[in-house]
């Protein structure tokens, strides 16, 4: 092929795309092999990254070399490594490579995964693999779902399924209930729906962090009083913070009783359920009406794989379906494999290619040993911590994740604050390890989230070894520091 036919179609010869594509494993094989020597995070600023990747929109083309050495020097390093062993801040996102070629293919093939005449192969695949899900987590024969974007969307399309379920469209005085340690998707979900925001009841959580039964019954009679209508309670399995798991077969029994919706945002701990652990915690998930997962949390899949799954697949259409003149030849009667249908996407990946190629390759006993590797490091780390005696734990390993706080030995709550406050910051300069801050109960506490499944336990001591010398460091730091000072680290 002329480079000018070339240029004119958008294509590379044969030889330029093998060499193209070799070159891309082999950065992604390097980066898998070189992962846990590398720092967890690069720090760059705004200003000096804006000013390498500032350019003029190119009017001519380069080679495709020169392009790839510029996304490896500028992106790639400059870039936090989310899957690396020692990342524990958030919830890691430990891919695996075969789900890394899997979006490959579906790519590659440009897979339009809408239509059921299409690709009538991607749908039954997304089909089976949303089929082995309800399995999974319990839901009857007749749930169904679809494939999204992420926890966001799955907790937004299960939303908008409720509010067609419960309030056929109609808004006004309706009211939804979850915890104050709800993830921030549903109530942007909410506020995306046309919700006030009095209309979602966010409850103090109870002393274990989760949504408390007798409050919410109190708050669902008074609004009935006052002439409200309450239509949907959500629930967590496994929250952002402390990995707490709401009493979901209490909840469902009120839900029942009450002709309420239940959904449960499962975004990264409803697949602890194929642990031994996850299932006793979990017990109740395949009561509930709605399910949000991201399978690019704990079942090890790239960025993006989020589901939603409903316990009556005919609600998914009747939410959503639309007709177009300009479709209607690609139509057929088996409504239930045309995805554009399900969801609010008509344009859509074929997600869940990479999900079901995980589990053909490794099996659902390995991926449920994987999880449950998640568990035994949370553990460890909370024993590693109680053994280095500077430590409080706040909220115990649960669901893989911790959180605790730094003890000076004087037993100062001003000085443990501000140390556990600046002690994120520290880590993210040394680059070692990453662990994430948040607050709970209005104290700042240290949060560890320890699912990836290649972490080790010398990647845990390592890690407790290092936050202990830098907070007895800012301890040290903050005692000498004149009063001034302090009170403007804590309010940095």
């Amino acid at each position: 092929m002329s480079e000018e036919k070339q240029r004119k179609t958008l294509e590379l010869s044969r030889e330029e795309m093998r060499d193209f594509g070799y070159r891309v494993i082999d950065m992604l094989l390097d980066y898998y092999d070189e992962r846990a020597d590398k720092p967890v995070a690069e720090t760059l600023d705004y200003e000096a990254l804006n000013a390498i990747l500032r350019e003029p929109l190119p009017r001519e083309g380069m080679p495709w070399r020169d392009a790839m050495a510029q996304f490896e020097r500028q992106v790639v390093n400059t870039s936090n490594r989310v899957d690396h062993p020692r990342f524990f801040a958030y919830i890691p996102l430990a891919n695996n490579f075969v789900s890394v070629m899997a979006d490959s293919l579906a790519a590659g093939y440009n897979i339009f995964n809408a239509v059921w005449l299409q690709g009538p192969g991607a749908a039954q695949i997304e089909r089976l693999t949303v089929d082995w899900l309800r399995q999974i987590f319990g839901l009857p024969a007749e749930a169904g779902g679809t494939f999204v974007s992420g926890g966001s969307v799955a907790n937004l399309t299960a939303l908008a399924v409720a509010r067609e379920a419960h309030l056929s469209g109609e808004k006004r005085d309706a009211v939804a209930y979850c915890s104050d340690q709800i993830h921030f998707a549903v109530s942007r979900g909410m506020r995306v729906l046309g919700f006030a925001p009095e209309q979602l009841r966010k409850l103090p959580s109870d002393d274990e962090f989760r949504l408390p039964l007798a409050p919410l019954r109190e708050a669902i009679a008074a609004d009935r009083a006052a002439g409200k209508r309450p239509f949907c309670v959500i629930a967590s399995a496994g929250t952002t913070n402390t990995g707490a798991v709401d009493k979901l077969s209490a909840l469902a029994d009120l839900c029942a009783a009450e002709d309420l919706w239940l959904h449960v945002d499962g975004a990264y701990g409803a697949p602890a359920i194929l642990t031994e652990g996850g299932k006793s915690a979990l017990k109740g998930l395949g009561r509930v009406d709605s399910l949000a997962l991201d399978a690019h949390k704990w079942l090890f899949q790239p960025i993006e794989c989020g589901v939603v799954l409903v316990r009556d697949r005919r609600w998914l259409p009747r939410a959503f379906k639309e007709t177009s003149e300009v479709l209607k030849d690609m139509q057929s009667d088996g409504e239930e494999l045309n995805f554009m249908y399900q969801g609010i996407q008509l344009t859509r990946q074929f997600r869940a290619l990479k999900l079901w190629l995980s589990f053909k390759v490794f099996g659902l006993d390995a991926i449920s040993e994987a999880i449950a590797a998640g568990f035994q490091n949370a553990e460890l780390a909370e024993r590693l911590l109680r053994e280095a005696g500077c430590w409080e734990i706040v909220t115990p390993a649960q669901m893989a994740i911790l959180t605790f706080r730094y003890q000076p030995s004087t037993g100062d709550e001003a000085l443990a604050d501000r140390v556990t406050h600046d002690l994120v910051g520290r880590l993210l300069d040394d680059g070692y390890a990453f662990a994430s801050g948040t607050q709970l109960r209005g104290k700042p506490v240290m949060r560890m989230c320890c699912n990836n499944p290649r972490t080790t336990p010398a990647d845990l001591r390592g890690t407790i070894l290092l936050m202990g010398r830098l907070a007895a460091e800012l301890e040290a730091t903050l005692r000498d520091a004149p009063a001034s000072d302090q009170d403007a680290r804590v309010k940095t």
